[in-house]
């Protein structure tokens, strides 16, 4: 009997604990009453209704003996990717630990304290299922979300034709475009801060998406709607811990690992890429063809953005394989009529996609 309120007692603190972290989450970080009150409810009733049997767990206890300390204090498996993990781990380890109180009471002869515990794993599972609705509409009420749109443009005013990365972005937007990215690495800081303001001034002004590349400072410096880094760049979830849930991160990739790596760690969107040789951006890696793309398309869920030596003659075989948003560098900056490039891009774009 003894070992069987050992068992109880583990699990009660367990699922205690469990419910006590998703309660934290969603007092501090969503800062929901309703929610608190719901969980601080459910977790106060686990630990009244064994009220009757408290002194024989407490005194059952022996944390000096439990073989599981020892494996937990050496696990590397309960590591969190992010915040929905950490609530969704939680909720599991509740509905467990209420099964194993539930079906070891009723091997003690506590069959009706027993029913009461099936009660709140069932409980347990209709907060989870509300708990997760409501973390999934708080995502979608972002206000820095990836666009749907068709054309991902940068800069490059060295590609530019004499033209200021001003001129070309006014260009842009006239156009339509929904997201540019500034990207120049070669400029001085106070260069990069100046002409990002003011690009930030003029994007907001129209409700375009505006990210910044590589430099995480001037992306907020300059209150950018994201940032775009590289493999060999800041980590994602130091990057996101610096900015924010509502920030747009975006990471190049070149291989499916890289791709599912970036997935777990919660970027908003990737590059893929670079689909064909490319001369705009330099020490870029070799081309990694349609095959990579095709990866992309038939596993990873989050929106991406190919990218690399597209033009309006080769989009055909980008978009006909499924590919929704493509980037574009030298093809538009380099362009005499920006405006009308675009347009004639767009355009066979609307058309390939109509084959599919």
């Amino acid at each position: 009997m003894n070992n069987h309120f050992r068992i109880i007692d583990a699990n009660l603190n367990r699922v205690s604990e469990g419910i006590r972290v998703i309660e934290d989450i969603f007092r501090f970080e969503y800062e929901s009453s309703s929610f608190t009150q719901e969980l601080r409810s459910l977790r106060h009733h686990v630990r009244n209704s064994t009220g009757i049997i408290m002194p024989e767990l407490l005194n059952s206890r022996q944390t000096e003996l439990d073989p599981g300390v020892a494996i937990s204090a050496h696990a590397h498996d309960d590591k969190r990717k992010n915040k929905m993990d950490l609530i969704h781990a939680n909720f599991k380890r509740v509905q467990e630990g209420l099964r194993s109180i539930e079906e070891v009471l009723k091997t003690a002869d506590k069959y009706d304290i027993a029913k009461q515990y099936e009660s709140i794993r069932f409980q347990a599972y209709a907060l989870e299922k509300k708990c997760f609705n409501f973390c999934s509409s708080t995502q979608k009420m972002r206000k820095n979300i990836f666009p749907d749109t068709d054309i991902y443009c940068l800069t490059a005013e060295e590609l530019s034709c004499g033209r200021s990365n001003i001129t070309v972005v006014e260009e842009m937007i006239r156009a339509g475009i929904k997201i540019i990215q500034y990207r120049e690495k070669e400029k001085s800081f106070r260069e990069k801060y100046n002409e990002c303001t003011k690009i930030r001034e003029m994007t907001q002004a129209k409700g375009v998406k505006f990210i910044v590349n590589d430099n995480i400072d001037l992306a907020l410096m300059t209150n950018a709607d994201g940032v775009h880094i590289g493999q060999t760049d800041y980590p994602v979830e130091a990057v996101r811990k610096l900015t924010g849930d509502d920030f747009i991160i975006g990471l190049s990739t070149h291989a499916p690992e890289e791709a599912m790596k970036a997935q777990d760690a919660g970027v908003d969107y990737i590059g893929v890429g670079p689909i064909y040789s490319t001369n705009t951006k330099k020490d870029v890696c070799a081309p990694v063809g349609h095959a990579y793309l095709e990866y992309v398309l038939a596993n990873i869920s989050i929106p991406f953005v190919a990218i690399g030596g597209i033009k309006e003659h080769n989009l055909v075989d980008i978009i006909r394989r499924g590919t929704r948003c493509v980037g574009i560098v030298s093809e538009i900056t380099g362009a005499k009529n920006i405006g009308q490039k675009i347009k004639t891009i767009r355009k066979k774009i609307k058309e390939y996609q109509n084959d599919i």
